[in-house]
């Protein structure tokens, strides 16, 4: 089942994201966030954005979120998404239905464009995305240094609606019902 996050859920998150942080280069952080920064990265997250959980059996099996994609005003319309699975949740179908409801959620909402910014070297990520519809628009290599290598990234992008914006995206309300 994909629900909304609530404070309760952060440390089974930060559990699914701590080996993606020590044990790949997936994501580029050095240190597993504590507890309290992780807290607070959702807290600042989701006042805006989605954050959603797959849950089952009373478990959490992955999560995903979209964020500001940039900085200034006029890429407001743009969300950065991110996902991440129990690694032993790879190939189920969860990350295909966290990432359509985020989607989903995200264009209600008046997002226009998303992206997936995947390190080169996470195959099944970029895989991933290609498959959801997503399309490369630009690849910087050895720009990130981990485990004692250089790797690149992969910048994916795929719109979510046409035309011109009339106002400013929405905040999300928590509701998961697009």
């Amino acid at each position: 089942m994909i629900r909304a996050v609530g404070p309760r859920d952060v440390p089974a998150m930060l559990e699914i994201y701590r080996p993606y942080v020590l044990e790949t280069a997936y994501t580029f952080e050095y240190e597993v966030p504590t507890l309290a920064e992780f807290t607070a990265r959702f807290e600042r997250i989701s006042a805006q954005f989605p954050w959603l959980v797959w849950e089952k059996d009373g478990e959490i099996l992955g999560y995903a979120y979209g964020d500001r994609a940039f900085s200034r005003a006029a890429y407001q319309w743009d969300a950065d998404l991110s996902i991440y699975l129990r690694q032993d949740c790879l190939g189920q179908g969860i990350g295909r239905q966290l990432y359509e409801k985020l989607e989903g959620l995200l264009r209600r909402q008046g997002y226009f464009v998303v992206y997936g910014i995947v390190t080169d070297y996470n195959a099944g990520s970029c895989a991933f995305h290609r498959a959801m519809g997503y399309r490369e628009t630009a690849r910087l290599e050895n720009c990130g240094f981990k485990f004692g290598q250089w790797y690149g990234i992969v910048w994916f992008e795929k719109r979510l609606r046409e035309g011109l914006p009339t106002e400013p995206p929405t905040a999300w309300s928590g509701e998961t019902a697009p």
